[in-house]
């Protein structure tokens, strides 16, 4: 048995492991930077690099096939082979202690891509001048969402992932007197009006704005300056009578109402959202050229951020690689038409954001006492071979 695990440590730890693994990091690296022309980047680093194996499906069929070790994998393994490495080879001496350090600074970079690959979420806040908003929204995902609006007070707001409309569910969320059906769902689609497609079959829906309307399947897109907008043919259920069938889609910009049980309600599909302990307001945008020509040279926008409990009142300039940190949420600067006076602001939650500058310092540090000692210790033994 102890034989069969010092083959195995060796094996792990092996430097001809290391140089394989090198070696798939670098072509798959390649093959995704290819890719990216016909994916976008989003779809790449989900199939290449946030993956155990890159999928390729059989043409004509469904049936999933592992064409190569994906990113989680390679570099999984990379980590093992190292700390392997570290556990058979080096002692822990303070002439190695640069060395520990250096590849000590790999290994978080590693675990800090892990936990990124994770645990991101990117999400977007678009604001108009004077607006204030204490959500963000996803650019990928999207939410079918209910709302009670019988009390003029409030609103009861249910949300509904997408995956459950994908997945053809019944849903029944014990907030709702009523259960929604899907009869249909379209993850890419094409909303048109009976005018503009007068040849199309009829509508299933029956009661709201998708009576008239037709939608059209689409192929999905993977393209970084597209996204997909899914539609849905969904029922208001009851026991005893159905409220109707609506199209849904974040095409439909306009919440579709409805009335159940003495209560009303709206009903639409929209970008995910999600709530902030605090708003911003943008107070203002700018946008700035050099003299003389057309190229951006500052884009710009100064909000106002306030605090639910109060504590937080001041205004943040926003602009390029300098971002707004707060709540756990990192906003920059991504889009701005100055023409419509509005902004839009990249809003990243990744809880590893700081792993990567962590690991260049201890990375750094490592080498320059690797090679400080290694130079003391050069000039140590050339001083004792002096005559």
């Amino acid at each position: 048995m102890r034989d069969h695990w010092s083959s195995f440590l060796r094996l792990i730890s092996s430097l001809q492991l290391t140089v394989v693994l090198l070696a798939l990091s670098i072509v798959l690296i390649f093959v995704a930077t290819l890719d990216q022309v016909n994916l976008g980047i989003w779809a790449v680093q989900e199939k290449y690099f946030r993956s155990f194996f890159v999928i390729w499906m059989i043409p004509g069929t469904q049936v999933p096939l592992p064409l190569f070790p994906g990113g989680y994998l390679v570099g999984g393994l990379l980590l093992v082979n190292m700390v392997a490495t570290h556990a058979d080879r080096l002692c822990f001496t303070w002439r190695k202690a640069g060395l520990i350090l250096a590849h000590a600074g790999i290994v978080m970079l590693l675990v800090g891509e892990l936990i990124t690959g994770i645990l991101q979420e990117d999400y977007q806040m678009q604001l108009t001048q004077g607006e204030t908003r204490n959500y963000s929204e996803s650019q990928r995902t999207n939410e079918l969402v209910v709302i009670d609006t019988s009390n003029p007070e409030w609103d009861d707001v249910v949300a509904i992932p997408e995956s459950f409309l994908s997945q053809g569910r019944v849903i029944q969320h014990p907030r709702l007197p009523f259960r929604v059906l899907v009869k249909d769902y379209y993850p890419n689609s094409l909303l048109q009006t009976k005018r503009d497609a007068p040849n199309a079959p009829a509508s299933p829906a029956t009661s709201g704005l998708g009576t008239q309307m037709h939608a059209t399947p689409l192929p999905l897109t993977t393209r970084q300056d597209e996204r997909n907008m899914p539609a849905s043919f969904v029922e208001i259920a009851g026991p005893d009578a159905s409220a109707g069938t609506f199209l849904v889609s974040p095409q439909i910009e306009m919440a579709q109402p409805f009335a159940y049980a003495g209560h009303t309600y709206t009903i639409s599909m929209r970008f995910t959202r999600r709530y902030l302990p605090f708003s911003l307001t943008l107070m203002e945008l700018r946008h700035d050229i050099y003299p003389g020509s057309d190229i951006p040279r500052n884009f710009s926008s100064r909000v106002k951020l306030r605090s639910q409990d109060g504590k937080e009142d001041r205004d943040v300039l926003i602009y390029m690689n300098n971002p707004l940190r707060h709540g756990g949420l990192t906003f920059y600067q991504y889009q701005m038409n100055e023409a419509d006076r509005y902004s839009v602001l990249q809003a990243v939650s990744n809880p590893g954001w700081f792993f990567p500058y962590v690991s260049c310092v201890m990375l750094g540090l490592g080498l320059t006492v690797h090679f400080g000692v290694s130079l003391a210790h050069f000039f140590g033994q050339r001083g004792k071979r002096t005559p």
